[in-house]
């Protein structure tokens, strides 16, 4: 329901209220500033601690395993190459049959 001052105005909607920033802030607002910092400071030394016991977790691999992964790498590299080439080879063969019968391409 509006209020008498909407209504006479001919608004249906109640009076704005004044922003958060204009109020006046409690005598508190400090201390509750410092426990919020005080509170992200324990937060952030908690992460960084579980952060050092993973960290902890971490191991690093072998030469062998090392010199066996790239192998693995190098070699998928190429036979995933060489499937692409004759892959890409033989749409380009039929693409070009496929031109000349249809008179695209004059040869």
């Amino acid at each position: 329901m509006a209020t008498k001052d909407a209504t006479v105005n001919g608004v249906d909607e109640p009076k704005a209220k004044k922003p958060a920033a204009l109020k006046r802030q409690a005598p508190s607002a400090e201390p509750n500033f410092l426990v919020k910092v005080t509170t992200g400071w324990t937060e952030f030394r908690g992460f960084l601690t579980d952060v050092r016991g993973e960290m902890r977790k971490v191991v690093t691999p072998t030469r062998k395993e090392v010199e066996a992964t790239t192998t693995v790498v190098i070699v998928a590299v190429f036979l995933f190459g060489l499937f692409f080439f004759v892959t890409d080879s033989v749409f380009a063969y039929g693409l070009d049959k496929l031109l000349k019968q249809l008179g695209g391409i004059q040869h």
